[in-house]
């Protein structure tokens, strides 16, 4: 059963809403009345996710954003809080695998992960923190993975960079939980996204048996829905399909 939470005073900043879980999670606040502003690269799927958003009668808007580019981030919050006058939830999805051994990965294939699963995550808590201590309350929700607590072969880069979130956001939290500021990880196995496919990677399960992106949203609406008193370090999501030894 969905969680009945409402966020009609609440505006969240997704950043990778283009697609997957980044798109699910951006729907489902909205249908809880929050206006989410959706951040990403591909312009003309920011707007079908925004089209679909408004079919279902709920609030968004987009901006192209490339989130390893420190001043489209930091402008992306800024015009966000100007125009809206707070930001209350912050969530990282940006992010891509290359399912390749170390050797195999070019520098360029190896910054590119790096550069978009840790460098924009930094650079967006580091653009939004300073607007959530002012209004004295905010929650962040960082997308890590399996991969930010386990070792995968021909993943190397990957690991390390979710390794890197999963750290980055505990320090994070230590750092402004004093004001009223949640920091909280989801860490996914296998999603039925297009992760896959644009790593190279080949999934041995059903799509339909994977974990879905809208499990990842429903997951990220209960943190945002518990008391203010409680936070969550990380959540470990597996689908029943997949082995978690």
């Amino acid at each position: 059963m969905a969680l009945r939470i409402d966020l009609s005073e609440k505006m969240t900043i997704v950043i990778g809403a283009s697609s997957g879980i980044g798109a699910a999670i951006a729907r489902r606040f909205a249908a809880s009345g929050s206006h989410v502003v959706l951040a990403a690269r591909r312009e003309e799927k920011l707007a079908e996710t925004k089209c679909k958003i408004e079919e279902s009668g709920d609030s968004a808007s987009w901006k192209k954003v490339d989130v390893t580019n420190y001043e489209q981030v930091a402008e992306l919050v800024d015009s966000t809080a100007r125009e809206h006058g707070q930001i209350d939830i912050l969530i990282n999805c940006a992010g891509h695998a290359v399912a390749k051994p170390l050797l195999q990965t070019t520098v360029e294939e190896l910054d590119a992960q790096l550069d978009s699963n840790l460098r924009g995550l930094c650079y967006s808590c580091h653009a939004t923190v300073p607007h959530m201590i002012r209004q004295g309350s905010g929650h962040i929700i960082n997308i890590g993975s399996i991969c930010s607590m386990n070792h995968y072969p021909e993943y190397a880069t990957y690991v390390a960079a979710k390794f890197g979130v999963l750290g980055f956001s505990r320090s994070l939290y230590e750092e402004v939980r004093h004001h009223g500021i949640r920091v909280n990880v989801l860490c996914p196995a296998a999603v039925n996204t297009a992760w896959a496919d644009v790593a190279g990677a080949k999934l041995p399960w059903p799509q339909d048996e994977r974990l879905q992106p809208e499990d990842l949203a429903e997951t990220a609406l209960f943190c945002v829905s518990l008391p203010k008193r409680v936070q969550v370090e990380n959540i470990v999501l597996w689908p029943t399909c997949e082995p978690t030894v």
